[in-house]
């Protein structure tokens, strides 16, 4: 059995994208999820070619070095929390990050802004805006419930971090949004 580590898969869709190529290449995959895949065997260094050439022009990219492998398990388990759980369980996600990869916060967190440029509180932050975003375009829930959903402690808190990052206030980006949609007979 062979583990790959894959750089940007973030969502199912990644996933499907990546099965179905490595399906075309005729390598037996025992499991995949978000930047990462189990394989039968060990691929050839001609597989491993095979499926860079392949991977790469979609946006993905085998990770061979343990810091970026490390990386991009943070990065994941981010994603995860923020766009696929529902879950109103409150997690200290330092917590979380060290249980899961077992390592120590500090490690993974000098690690990651020595990498990335940035924290992992920021790219945590910017992930929970984006959703705050997706949330507010599909029009479904008050910001309150937005606010509830994301494990914020008041609206305000929510208003204040959404403005800080994007520059617009939650009900000012609604409006931009919804102002640029057309009616579905003007498409």
């Amino acid at each position: 059995m062979a583990t790959l580590f894959i750089k940007n898969m973030v969502c199912n869709r990644c996933i499907m994208v990546v099965q179905n190529e490595l399906d075309k290449l005729d390598l037996n995959v025992k499991n995949i999820k978000l930047g990462e895949v189990t394989l039968d065997k060990e691929l050839t260094p001609e597989e491993k070619n095979n499926l860079d050439n392949v991977l790469i022009p979609l946006g993905f990219e085998i990770i061979d070095d343990k810091k970026s492998r490390i990386i991009e398990k943070i990065k994941n388990i981010i994603i995860d929390l923020v766009h696929h759980q529902d879950s109103n369980t409150k997690t200290n996600l330092s917590d979380v990050l060290s249980s899961k990869l077992h390592h120590d916060y500090n490690y993974l967190s000098n690690l990651f802004s020595e990498v990335e440029g940035t924290t992992i509180e920021k790219y945590f932050i910017a992930q929970k805006i984006e959703k705050v975003k997706e949330l507010l375009v599909y029009d479904e829930l008050s910001l309150s419930e937005i606010a509830d959903r994301l494990n914020y402690s008041s609206v305000a808190y929510l208003s204040n971090q959404f403005k800080k990052v994007t520059g617009l206030t939650p009900s000012y980006f609604k409006q931009i949004r919804t102002d640029k949609r057309k009616p579905l007979d003007e498409v």
